[in-house]
């Protein structure tokens, strides 16, 4: 192994223990003969080499360590992997890491949703299933679909019982995030719910809904409600069309 083989290793918060040296038993039986009064032993060594095998790091990873592996890619698609090796407290318990979708196609919009359902921690893939659906009916409304947009999740990985990640969670998953902004260039971000809202533009949804936020990237966000909410309150839907069709027009005027 490598000195940055090494070194990859405990940036990823993973250590090595290796126990070589031999341990020697020894086996003592005594037997007693009352007729001849003769002592009988025996004597038995047993050599054992023990390896003990990776284990999990004993503090928390740090958000230095998180920006540090983040820094490391020089492409999405290294970041992609960089982000399924990365050893977030919420990887124990799921099913999959719910990885970026990255447009075949990319048309300048970028979406930014909360964090993985079961569904999409079943399948692997972001905004899967009844939400996935009604967002490509979204999309094609304004004569886009998937392979036009990536699609980011604030953290890869589903939450115990579908909670609200915690700060930590977030911090530690933000870089990931950022950088994948970065390689992507947006020119308009759309955020899907609360959450996304303010991680993404620090803006109040119930508020600042269909309002454009100028970032300090030079992209604009349109913070929307999310598909979710949409399938619970089908009467909001008109609010989120308004918004869409501002977002087609904001990616017309920005090609022109």
């Amino acid at each position: 192994m490598q000195n940055n083989d090494l070194e990859y290793l405990a940036i990823s918060g993973v250590r090595w223990e290796l126990n070589d040296i031999p341990m020697t038993r020894i086996y003592l039986s005594t037997t007693n003969t009352d007729d001849t009064n003769k002592i009988e032993q025996m004597a038995v060594s047993k050599v054992r080499t023990t390896i003990i095998p990776t284990i999990a790091p004993s503090v928390p990873m740090s958000i230095d360590t998180a920006e540090a592996m983040a820094s490391r890619p020089v492409d999405v698609s290294a970041l992609c992997r960089m982000i399924a090796e990365f050893n977030h407290p919420l990887r124990s318990g799921v099913t999959n890491v719910v990885l970026p979708h990255i447009a075949s196609k990319p048309n300048g919009l970028v979406i930014v949703t909360d964090f993985p359902s079961g569904e999409d921690d079943a399948t692997g893939k972001v905004l899967s299933g009844a939400v996935g659906d009604l967002l490509d009916k979204m999309l094609s409304a304004i004569g886009m679909a998937r392979e036009n947009v990536s699609i980011l999740p604030l953290v890869f990985w589903r939450t115990p019982g579908g909670r609200t990640p915690s700060k930590i969670e977030l911090d530690l998953a933000r870089p990931f995030v950022q950088k994948a902004l970065s390689f992507l260039s947006p020119r308009v971000i759309l955020t899907l719910g609360s959450l996304a809202a303010n991680e993404v533009a620090g803006v109040n949804l119930v508020k600042e809904h269909g309002a454009v936020v100028s970032l300090d990237s030079g992209a604009v966000c349109m913070p929307i409600y999310h598909p979710n909410y949409l399938l619970l309150k089908p009467a909001a839907k008109r609010e989120a069309w308004s918004a869409l069709q501002i977002v087609r027009n904001l990616l017309k005027t920005s090609e022109e």
